[in-house]
């Protein structure tokens, strides 16, 4: 193709020590989040020079106002949730080029560990539950009510922020609560409670999105891939190097105000599945018709639609774009960047 053979070139002069100049590009995430981690690794790790790009890192505390804000064009490209990731697809055209990794098992119903088995034999008595709306745990919550064959019609969610529904729990004024990870570890530290259902149990799959403005894609093709590169080969490296990983994870999420316990630490990488190049491609490979990734983000927008956060859910064939990962994987010198220790 093309454009991996222009990028091969520049990235080529780069790392012969030639005259490229780097390239701006704005990277856009949610601080203290596993899936980010690979941002801060790169940076440490000197390897966004290595491809001759300059990030500027725009933080968001949530992916409701990250995705507004790309409509602005405030961002390039960046990771965020599916939710967010799907919403800003439906609204402003934005694409998923890959994936963060696997958040199934770190979205959960939450309640005492003293209850869990007594719960689990009657899910009936969960008529309250707090939870963020519109969120991956809203989703991955009435994944699980639906398992248990209860009709999320008939349970009251109370909509709050993760740090007040933290909040509620410790001060014991919430039973139930739909939380995602670092917070999930944080209520079993506390608060004494455990995983009563993820979305792992109710096959409720929940990927995390890299994304990036179509209209930047277009006329960046060559920094979109690169982009790709960087992130792949921190994935490649963390998974090397766990223990050294997971003290810049602990790093990470204490620059942006979290403080995660090393058994949190722990329990993310073993938690939350990520994807070399081959595997990306295979999850998202239409070649037997839709792809893994085009049915994981198709049930998430179903789940959007039917709770009213947007009218229609956007065909996934339409904003799941695998060409750039595929150009990474075409492009010699950035597939052999990706893989060199």
């Amino acid at each position: 193709m093309r454009t991996g053979i222009c990028a091969g070139l520049a990235l080529g002069m780069a790392m012969a020590g030639g005259a490229a100049s780097a390239e701006a590009i704005r990277v856009s995430y949610q601080p203290s989040l596993y899936w980010a981690l690979p941002f801060h690794v790169a940076s440490e790790k000197g390897w966004w020079t290595e491809v001759e790009l300059e990030p500027e890192f725009v933080t968001f505390p949530a992916g409701a106002p990250q995705i507004a804000a790309a409509q602005a064009k405030d961002w390039d490209v960046g990771g965020t949730g599916s939710v967010p990731a799907i919403l800003g697809a439906s609204r402003f055209g934005l694409k998923t080029i890959g994936l963060t990794n696997d958040e199934s098992r770190t979205n959960a119903i939450m309640t005492a560990k003293a209850d869990i088995e007594a719960v689990k034999a009657d899910p009936g008595v969960i008529k309250s539950l707090l939870v963020t709306t519109n969120s991956t745990a809203d989703f991955t919550a009435r994944a699980c009510l639906e398992k248990w064959g209860i009709d999320p019609a008939s349970v009251e969610f109370v909509n709050l922020a993760q740090a007040q529904i933290i909040s509620a729990v410790i001060s014991g004024n919430g039973r139930f609560a739909g939380v995602w990870a670092p917070n999930t570890y944080t209520l079993q530290e506390r608060a004494e409670y455990d995983y009563l259902c993820s979305g792992a149990d109710a096959d409720a799959i929940v990927p995390g999105a890299l994304v990036v403005r179509e209209d930047f894609a277009s006329q960046n093709p060559e920094a979109v891939q690169k982009f790709l590169a960087v992130y792949l080969k921190s994935i490649r490296w963390i998974k090397a190097n766990p223990e050294e990983a997971r003290e810049m994870l602990v790093d990470f999420y204490s620059e942006g105000g979290v403080e995660i316990s090393d058994a949190g630490a722990k329990a993310e990488f073993e938690l939350r599945p990520t994807f070399t190049l081959d595997e990306q491609l295979a999850l998202m490979a239409r070649e037997g018709g839709a792809s893994e990734v085009d049915g994981w983000m198709t049930r998430i927008g179903e789940f959007m639609t039917s709770v009213g956060t947007i009218p229609q859910a956007p065909e996934a064939e339409g904003y799941i774009d695998p060409s750039y990962l595929q150009g990474v994987k075409e492009n010699t010198a950035l597939a052999e960047f990706v893989d060199a220790d």
